[in-house]
């Protein structure tokens, strides 16, 4: 997963968006010298967004974590890991 500070406040902007696709995402990230703006563009899937009644809203951290990787953070599910190695 992309590592996101803790401490981290996140709020997504949710307004009228073309979402044909759903593939991109961008991020305007404040590192307290000014902006930064990064893209990510999934191969495969499509990002899971979160309604947004007002505009906008906040998530976590993790959330935000997952929404990156293509997780569905809304229910997110352990993957299976074998009982014995070797």
């Amino acid at each position: 997963m992309i590592p996101v500070p803790s401490n981290t406040r996140v709020w997504l902007a949710a307004g009228v968006t073309d979402m044909r696709r759903g593939d991109l995402l961008k991020i305007i990230w404040w590192d307290a010298q000014g902006a930064c703006l990064f893209s990510k563009r999934l191969e495969k899937g499509r990002f899971v967004w979160p309604a947004a009644k007002d505009g906008k809203i906040s998530v976590t951290p993790a959330q935000l974590s997952m929404l990156l990787e293509g997780i569905d953070w809304r229910m997110p599910q352990k993957t299976w890991r074998p009982l014995q190695v070797g």
